[in-house]
């Protein structure tokens, strides 16, 4: 290919496929994902994950033809990193260098990864997926500051009678998932600025993968050494670190088809093409080049440490007409979490989330948070403290690229029984304040609550809510409108299999 084309196509399209993604997830009215949520769907784990074998099958196509293309046009997280090490490029230029592969670092990635796959061990999975990381760090870091900048234009809107902005509230869903993706975001921004793809090429388990295919690709970054005079700029300039301009040799198993080395060749002896020129044997590196970067690694520790944090937000305080304090909601340890309706069970979630956050940036109703266990950290779980799961709602199951939350229709959704209604007597403002309610009774959808008498024996008694468990499907609203604070007089305890009522 042509001096320059290459790098003009791949960079259109990188910045093509990296806007809408990140739009998919900025956006919190769930109106784009019609229109953008293929894109989360062609990413190469979730799709592996939800047994898409035919984007599977596209994406492993292109490696074969292209090279690893997906890793610098279509991964989010690539792209993130070719943004930075471009932005330290302008100030620092020829400044990278060649080094041998980080075979003991990518391949010991790999295995644990693919092992904590295998074993459910869902933190871990959500920590090294590349589409994961970047749809956490949108979701937790810059979703806030777009909701800031619509509800600065409602609050215009509203002095202007127009309803085309409406006010969000802004809140962290999970302290943890938050101080992970600011960790991630930091530490991989590092990365890049210093050493272009180290990330990329030396810890991310979908570049190893596809490292595997990229070897055997039919179009190839080929040298000619009649063209080439060793003045080493394209070394100098790949981000990879994967070419020895001095020895005309390319590690295909890191290009990621950049461009870039074309882009610099003074000669225009670098063709992206099906010959393949010859080359000269693999060169060996010195010591110092076999090093492992400190860097990566750090990122793992660090990361892995900090599963252990499990703090929930705290919502700024609310008041009763400037007069007295309401006392905020707390949430009720479960006996078994509620994941959403259309993962079938919490098995099945556990094994195919990869805690991207899109059924969380989502959710309509703030009800999905990611969960604060240690093995599956950062993946959904339910609670009712600021809203219910309405029947009406499928947002989550409509977004979901890996299949952790298969597609639902509303008509389904009121059959599946996610979990039921507890009631706690002790709780209850009729039992402790003598007051009469029955809230849960009548905004219950599914008629499963009624009231019966605390005292059957007496008459004119207070009525108590009775919990039809054949009947209940788990949505909490009964739980969200209880007035009974901390904690609600009724809550819902999931299925750790769903069941159809």
């Amino acid at each position: 290919m042509k001096h320059k084309t290459l790098k003009t196509i791949r960079v259109t399209l990188a910045v093509i496929f990296f806007t809408l993604i990140t739009l998919l997830f900025l956006d919190f009215t769930g109106a784009l994902n019609l229109y953008l949520g293929w894109i989360a769907k062609i990413q190469f784990l979730p799709a592996l994950l939800a047994l898409n074998f035919g984007v599977v099958l596209v994406l492993v196509a292109l490696t074969l033809i292209f090279g690893r293309i997906y890793c610098s046009v279509i991964c989010p997280l690539g792209v993130f990193q070719d943004i930075v090490a471009h932005i330290n490029s302008i100030r620092h230029k020829n400044r990278y260098h060649y080094h041998k592969e980080m075979k003991i670092l990518r391949y010991s990635v790999l295995v644990i990864f693919i092992i904590a796959l295998v074993a459910g061990i869902g933190s871990l999975v959500a920590l090294l997926a590349p589409y994961s990381s970047w749809g956490r760090m949108v979701q937790s870091l810059f979703q806030p500051i777009y909701i800031w900048i619509n509800n600065f234009f409602a609050y215009i809107a509203q002095r202007m009678d127009s309803y085309a902005f409406y006010s969000q509230e802004v809140w962290i869903r999970s302290v943890s998932t938050f101080v992970i993706a600011l960790i991630s975001f930091l530490v991989i921004g590092i990365i890049a600025w210093k050493t272009g793809r180290g990330y990329c090429n030396s810890v991310c388990p979908v570049g190893t993968i596809l490292s595997f295919l990229s070897r055997f690709s039919l179009l190839k970054i080929n040298i000619d050494e009649d063209k080439c005079i060793h003045c080493d700029k394209c070394t100098k300039n790949c981000k990879a670190s994967c070419i020895n301009g001095k020895e005309n040799f390319v590690d295909y198993s890191r290009c990621v088809v950049c461009g870039d080395c074309q882009s610099v060749c003074p000669k225009d002896a670098i063709s992206y093409s099906f010959k393949k020129k010859k080359t000269v044997a693999k060169p060996s590196t010195s010591a110092t080049e076999n090093k492992v970067d400190e860097s990566k690694r750090a990122f793992l520790l660090s990361a892995t440490a900090l599963a252990s944090t499990t703090v929930f937000a705290q919502d700024k305080k609310k008041v009763d007409g400037g007069l007295a304090i309401i006392e905020e909601k707390k949430q009720y340890e479960r006996t078994t979490q509620i994941v959403p309706p259309g993962a079938k069970s919490i098995k099945n979630l556990q094994q195919h989330c990869t805690g991207c956050q899109l059924c969380v940036s989502k959710c309509p109703n703030d009800v999905l948070r990611p969960s604060t266990d240690l093995m599956h950290l950062m993946q959904p779980v339910m609670s009712f403290e600021k809203g219910a799961c309405r029947v009406e709602c499928t947002a989550c199951s409509s977004v979901c690229p890996t299949g952790a939350i298969q597609k639902i229709s509303k008509e389904d959704k009121t059959a599946i029984q996610i979990g039921h209604a507890v009631w706690v007597k002790q709780n209850c403002i009729v039992v402790t304040d003598e007051h009469q309610c029955g809230n849960c009774a009548r905004h219950c959808p599914s008629g499963a609550i009624t009231m019966i008498p605390l005292h059957p024996d007496k008459d004119d008694t207070l009525m108590v809510p009775a919990v039809n468990e054949n009947r209940c499907i788990g949505c909490g609203m009964c739980e969200y409108v209880c007035p009974s604070r901390p904690f609600a007089a009724i809550y819902v305890e999931g299925n750790a299999v769903h069941k159809t009522i």
